[in-house]
């Protein structure tokens, strides 16, 4: 298979410059609310293409901070996994994670909440098989490697399609990776008889390798991301928190209406082609929202299906991590 490249891409400053100005101009900034004196900086996490990313690249949050004294630093890893890690450690104040590894946060005690998710996004994960596999239907999958991430986004969704198509979890041999260019890494090499995956990386080797979309998440999985904080955060800095999502919901307004925006201003940002922010862009709707009842429901199931299947240690009770503040205004 050809090796996927996503290479830096030179937007043109000027252009750049034009999208930023656009951006801030769309959205404002509105006045925030005296923050605590003692939260001087803002520590955010964040992975690859997502709505933090558009934030962070507008430079608005800094800006709405900024008359409260408060400072910005962003931090970039390679999974949620890592993410959480490193949230629970106290190495950063808020992050995002799936919707998989968010469970799997909780069943193992770490003791974050939900603060916010973001709208579904289904067609952001999916199987992939070569080209040329004898692989047609899932129903083939049966007896064949996949490389997943245990407790990532896609993991649910193979569980998922699985189930539809007659088959168990058992039925397969799932390949446990840590990060996307691992799992690249073992498709690519034919290691592996399908890949699970998540945008961009999902993007890139669908554009990048003689590949065939098996399966992607539409009415498997909603594949939400959610914004987890530890409590005792949460409650100390609401004033900062609600700066942030207040933010982030005209960001995302913003980018909804603004798709190619989107991919000019995250291109040089995330050092990826604009070919495969474009398909990834087109398939995604942007949106931050509350931490409702009904999407902890919906969180339930995942924490059911992995449960059922021994992959998390306990049974959980989503709804008792989720926030009791709404932090993202009507």
């Amino acid at each position: 298979m050809k090796k996927i490249i996503t290479p830096e891409v030179r937007v043109d400053q000027s252009r750049r410059t034009v999208v930023k100005a656009g951006l801030a101009a769309a959205l404002g900034l509105s006045a925030v609310p005296l923050l605590a004196q003692n939260a001087k900086v803002l520590h955010i996490g964040y992975q690859k293409f997502n709505t933090l990313n558009i934030l962070k690249g507008t430079g608005n949050l800094e800006k709405a901070l900024a008359p409260s004294g408060v400072k910005v630093e962003w931090h970039e890893f390679l999974g949620g996994s890592q993410l959480v890690e490193a949230l629970y450690a106290g190495a950063i104040d808020i992050g995002h994670a799936s919707d998989a590894v968010s469970i799997f946060q909780q069943a193992s005690g770490k003791g974050l909440v939900y603060l916010a998710a973001e709208s579904p996004y289904p067609g952001g994960i999916g199987i992939l098989v070569p080209q040329n596999s004898s692989i047609k239907t899932v129903r083939d999958l049966k007896g064949k490697k996949v490389a997943v991430g245990k407790g990532y986004n896609v993991q649910y969704a193979l569980i998922k399609a699985l189930e539809a198509n007659g088959l168990s979890y058992s039925d397969i041999e799932p390949i446990y990776i840590v990060t996307a260019s691992d799992t690249i890494a073992a498709y690519q090499s034919g290691s592996v008889d399908a890949a699970g995956l998540w945008d961009p990386f999902l993007a890139g080797a669908q554009l990048g390798t003689p590949s065939r979309l098996l399966v992607d998440g539409r009415g498997l999985s909603n594949n939400r991301t959610f914004h987890l904080a530890k409590p005792e955060y949460a409650k100390a800095q609401p004033q900062i928190l609600k700066a942030l999502f207040a933010e982030l919901k005209k960001t995302n307004q913003w980018a909804q209406e603004h798709p190619q925006e989107v991919v000019e201003l995250l291109s040089p940002q995330l050092k990826i082609d604009p070919k495969i922010l474009k398909l990834a862009t087109e398939r995604r709707s942007y949106g931050v929202v509350a931490a409702t009842p009904d999407i902890a429901q919906e969180q339930q199931k995942l924490a059911d299906t992995f449960y059922q299947l021994k992959l998390i240690p306990r049974p959980i009770q989503v709804k008792d991590a989720f926030y009791d503040v709404n932090l993202v205004s009507a």
